[in-house]
């Protein structure tokens, strides 16, 4: 046997120019060396992947690194839908299969055909019909699909019928969303209303395999006293299933329970941004219409911003100066969807209730998206479920800087609507300004002579407030304007107007 040579991992990344990533394993490494009477020896493995390098060490020998991508492939997911034609929805089941398409591609996986099956409604057994499931199989196979995703939400019968026919693993839409929440999830608070959710709907989905559940079951107590139940079937009386039941509700009590604490910190951070007397403007909108983006733009902040769904979820909060000198507070929150599970509003009610306690709403509306409208409607239906959808609103129609012709836009199916671009800040003054004047409009319009030794209160009617009107008299300065009613107390004293809407 030859002279056996020893390289280490430095000498390999110094052939690469760099440690490797992660995701990077060197598969192979060729080692030539010159002996000592000068004859070269070689040893080699056969190469493969891209990634390559070589270096020559100071002891003469030559060492080439080679790394293949050890990432596992992605999913090749087959999309599946049934238009019933429901007058209730404004969503076209194209439209609407390829959002799910759009998800899927966040969620990490290649979309690699679909199938929309015309019903009056989804088959109770199969969601597609037993004979529409066949072919989906058959093209499934053709086109190595790994994964099936249903447009809606699948009973757990339908999801077990499908995998036997599909003979692969099969999702719903709202499986789909909560992993995209789990993978996107980055706070304690975030990651808690996602486990919670999660473990709410696959409570009813647990299915234990045959061979793992007691062959034993309890029963109710016989005459004598004794353990009831069929002849041959009184024993321990649980079964692995429902071990597995019962530890997934515990876990959903304690994360309720903690989810419980994260609301009533909420809510006491609330009640100091109210002692304050700040307005409050919730930025909501459909996912990915650019909320980040604008909110970013407008507080200077760095919250994360990507080309995908669902990319922001948990709430933040920054202080915006208005144009007119008006305080607010301005609050970024969860985009949202058509038919978004229910089992996450639910869980995201701590954060949710930024939105239900907000004066006002900013809704982001991407106006590039054929879908704009019915974007909207969904927004507002969320909106209506959270009861919220009667708060006083501004629309910012975004993403203009994408169109030929923005006037074009019609502006009149949106209340207090402003065309802008988030991402090149065109129309932010006009924003500000409309945002301005619709948060004074929640407010008691009030004149106050002030005493020009209550510089203190000027300055807090210019901060909290939006002044319409100033002069200086003999007797102090007259201010005419909004305030917010929890300053009607501070300024009660100095009020020559009875405080009211105007």
């Amino acid at each position: 046997m030859g002279p056996c040579l020893s390289v280490g991992i430095g000498a390999i990344h110094r052939a690469l120019g760099a440690p490797c990533a992660p995701w990077l394993f060197p598969v192979c490494i060729l080692v030539k060396q010159r002996g000592t009477m000068g004859v070269a020896t070689e040893m080699a493995l056969p190469l493969r992947g891209d990634h390559h390098a070589s270096h020559t060490s100071s002891g003469g020998a030559s060492l080439t690194a080679q790394l293949i991508d050890q990432r596992p492939a992605p999913e090749r997911a087959y999309l599946i839908a049934v238009d019933d034609d429901d007058p209730t929805t404004s969503w076209d089941a194209a439209d609407s299969l390829a959002e799910l398409a759009a998800l899927a591609q966040t969620a990490g996986a290649t979309v690699v055909g679909t199938a929309i099956q015309h019903l009056p409604h989804p088959d109770h057994m199969t969601y597609l019909g037993k004979g529409r499931a066949g072919q989906v199989a058959d093209d499934c196979a053709k086109r190595g699909a790994t994964l099936v995703i249903a447009d809606d939400e699948l009973t757990p019968a339908q999801q077990r019928n499908l995998e036997e026919v599909l003979q692969c693993a099969v999702l719903d839409r709202t499986a789909l969303i909560l992993d995209i929440f789990a993978q996107h999830a980055r706070t304690r608070e975030g990651q808690l209303q996602v486990e919670l959710a999660q473990n709410e709907y696959r409570l009813p989905r647990l299915v234990g395999a045959r061979g793992n559940l007691s062959r034993l079951g309890g029963g109710s107590r016989g005459a004598s006293g004794g353990v009831g139940g069929a002849i041959g079937a009184r024993g321990p009386g649980e079964t692995k299933l429902e071990i597995d039941r019962r530890r997934v509700r515990a876990r959903i009590s304690e994360l309720k329970h903690a989810i419980e604490e994260v609301r009533e910190q909420r809510t006491r951070q609330r009640s100091m941004r109210t002692a304050q007397s700040l307005p409050v403007v919730a930025v909501v909108g459909y996912t990915n219409a650019g909320k980040s983006t604008l909110f970013n733009a407008l507080t200077a902040s760095n919250v994360l911003v990507e080309n995908k769904l669902f990319a922001t979820l948990d709430p933040t909060t920054r202080h915006l100066i208005l144009p007119s000198h008006q305080e607010i507070l301005l609050t970024d929150t969860v985009g949202f969807i058509q038919n978004l599970p229910t089992q996450l509003v639910a869980a995201f009610r701590a954060t949710l209730e930024e939105v239900r306690e907000a004066d006002v709403l900013l809704e982001v509306v991407d106006i590039t998206h054929e879908n704009a409208v019915e974007q909207s409607e969904t927004v507002q239906e969320v909106l209506r479920e959270l009861g919220a959808a009667d708060k006083p609103r501004v629309t910012a129609l975004n993403k203009i800087d994408k169109l030929d012709d923005p006037a074009a836009v019609d502006r009149s199916l949106f209340p207090n609507a402003v065309l802008i671009s988030a991402l090149n800040h065109t129309g932010f003054p006009d924003l500000l300004d409309t945002i301005g004047r619709v948060v004074a409009a929640t407010m008691d319009y009030v004149t106050v002579i002030l005493p020009f030794t209550r510089g203190d209160l000027v300055e807090l009617f210019h901060r909290r407030g939006r002044v319409r009107e100033e002069t200086h008299t003999a007797d102090g300065t007259t201010l005419t304007g909004y305030l917010p009613r929890a300053l009607a107390g501070t300024f009660r004293a100095f009020a020559v107007r009875p405080a009211g809407r105007h």
